[in-house]
């Protein structure tokens, strides 16, 4: 077996998962390939204009491109050249047929598979990289395992990157997870995957289980932080009903070792492309064994979510006298969290079309995401995208913060004052500004869960 690697899908799992892999194994080739020829064009630019951004992830890239890192449209010459075989394809929410608005949609994966056994040359290790519903590697391996000439070992590799910093956790995992066939070609494709790895990961945290629980894990681990995002913004709801302050309740809660801080922050919600899309993967596959109580317990929290951005326009429209109609609206972020320019399932897009439904005069403004944005909301007509923040209030009635960017704290919060209309209102959905030096300067301040 050859030490070449093939990721099929140069999106937000390929591009970095593939960077950091080559960066850490100089003696492997490592290609990743796609069919769309722009995407590829844009990982190859001369400039590292690349089709993602992420922090630090143009630097690995300019360390490996051209060395032992390769972008490519040639899908076969890569199968052919490679005997390790990474699929990170999309695998979206399915919005048609049965398990509609739940089920993950596996065209692209299926056509992938069987592009695989059509190019095949030899023995291949096929390594699921995309988010998949439990017991897939049973149908991948139906399609590739009834080929006359070569033998295909499927095993699942789900990643638990975050956007914003995937460079970081594939540089210092939490863990990796390799589950396969617990047959005696089953373990020895696992080693091949956990040999890539070692090259950098602290054998300990290299764990390797059966590949159904490597499956499921990646469903669980995302739902049971949706999970917690959710909680927190219900109890936002009682802390301003209350009069308490959410961040000093999930400080204490957080202190309990047995819970922990991380994902207590209340907000707009979750977004990206991985959380809604797990929970009702999650929520469906329950649907489908039975399981139905268990069912609405995950739905919950897909409920939980849209909610909150609900509550966040109709706190915004009690708060502007009842009527925000022709009112001038400037919303602060449209990525779905700082530090990257992903739009799926943002926070801001729902606003963003609640804010639309009430006739609001909306600008966005973001430094990373207008391009996205203009996409998602290109069936809106009227809404103004602009770059610099100091122009896009210019004239506005209120101000929403959805994504919490480094630098709006540090922003002239006292010109941005002056040039709005009176009242001036900031809606701190992240709460992540000095309400009280915005207060001092005569804006009206509303936060989450305060």
């Amino acid at each position: 077996m050859n030490r070449n690697i093939v990721c099929i899908g140069a999106g937000y799992i390929g591009g970095p998962t593939m960077a950091v892999i080559a960066k850490m194994n100089p003696d492997r080739k490592v290609i990743v390939v796609d069919i769309n020829k722009e995407r590829v064009d844009a990982w190859n630019s001369a400039d590292y204009s690349l089709p993602i951004y992420e922090p630090a992830l143009v630097d690995v890239v300019k360390e490996v491109r051209g060395k032992n890192l390769f972008f490519s449209t040639d899908i076969e010459g890569a199968v052919k050249e490679c005997d390790i075989v990474f699929v990170g394809v999309n695998t979206p929410t399915k919005m048609f047929g049965k398990g509609a608005g739940r089920a993950s949609d596996l065209q692209y994966w299926e056509s992938t598979a069987r592009e695989i056994k059509r190019f095949a040359n030899g023995d291949k290790i096929i390594v699921e990289k995309s988010t998949l519903p439990v017991r897939t590697a049973a149908a991948m391996e139906a399609i590739l395992n009834d080929h006359a000439d070569y033998e295909f070992t499927v095993l699942s590799n789900p990643e638990f990157l975050a956007e914003g910093t995937a460079i970081k956790d594939l540089l210092e995992p939490d863990r990796v997870l390799v589950g396969g066939p617990q047959t005696p070609s089953g373990i020895a494709a696992i080693n091949e995957v956990v040999d890539i790895y070692a090259a950098w990961v602290a054998r300990e945290k290299i764990l390797t289980t059966n590949v159904w629980s490597a499956e499921l894990t990646k469903l669980a681990a995302n739902a049971f932080l949706a999970q917690r995002v959710s909680s927190i913004n219900a109890i936002a709801g009682l802390c301003e009903a209350t009069g308490a302050d959410v961040d000093e309740v999930a400080k204490v809660v957080g202190a309990d070792s047995r819970i922990g801080p991380k994902f207590l922050k209340a907000g707009p919600g979750f977004g990206g492309s991985c959380f809604k899309k797990d929970v009702l993967n999650l929520v469906y596959l329950c649907e489908s064994f039975g399981l139905h109580t268990a069912a609405e317990y995950w739905m919950g929290v897909v409920k939980m979510n849209d909610h909150q951005q609900e509550r966040i326009v109709s706190r915004l429209f009690k708060e502007m006298f009842n009527t925000l109609a022709n009112k001038k609206i400037a919303l602060f972020g449209f990525a779905f969290k700082a530090d990257t320019g992903d739009t799926r399932e943002t926070p801001a897009g729902t606003v963003a079309r609640l804010l639309a439904d009430e006739h609001v005069r909306l600008t966005i403004t973001d430094p990373k995401a207008l391009e996205n944005a203009k996409k998602d909301m290109a069936d809106l007509d009227g809404i103004v995208y602009e770059l610099d923040e100091y122009k896009a209030v210019e004239g506005a009635d209120a101000i929403v913060l959805m994504t919490d960017w480094r630098h709006y704290p540090s922003l002239d919060w006292q010109k941005i004052f002056d040039s709005m209309r009176k009242p001036a209102l900031i809606f701190d959905t992240r709460n992540c500004l000095d309400g009280a030096k915005l207060k001092d300067i005569g804006f009206k301040v509303l936060n989450i869960g305060k």
